[in-house]
């Protein structure tokens, strides 16, 4: 495998399974990412109120970018590099909802 080949990741994220096609060598990094969403929503569910499933995974989204931002905010990073980041997490995003038709 080239190091630019997609390979196709399962993560299990609110009891359901997702298939991610990810750049080989970041998988660990993708399935991390996907507890970490897993977490996030889990905790926003069982936070009380009744919520589907959209709204939620849009919770979990603003939460995350809020962490993203704040841990930015005291990083060592250039802001291309944050910028170049918060493009990839929305190019999944927006890849997630579009493959699940959400």
């Amino acid at each position: 495998m080239s190091s630019n080949e997609m390979i196709p990741v399962t993560v299990r994220i609110m009891g359901k399974e997702y298939k991610i096609l990810c750049p080989e060598g970041e998988h660990e990094s993708l399935i991390a990412s996907a507890k970490h969403v897993n977490k996030n929503m889990q905790l926003i569910r069982d936070g009380g109120k009744a919520l589907g499933a959209e709204r939620i995974a849009v919770m979990a989204a603003v939460n995350i970018a809020h962490e993203l931002i704040d841990a930015s905010k005291t990083a060592d990073e250039n802001p291309s590099e944050i910028a170049t980041r918060l493009d990839k997490l929305q190019k999944l995003v927006d890849s997630h909802l579009i493959t699940n038709n959400i």
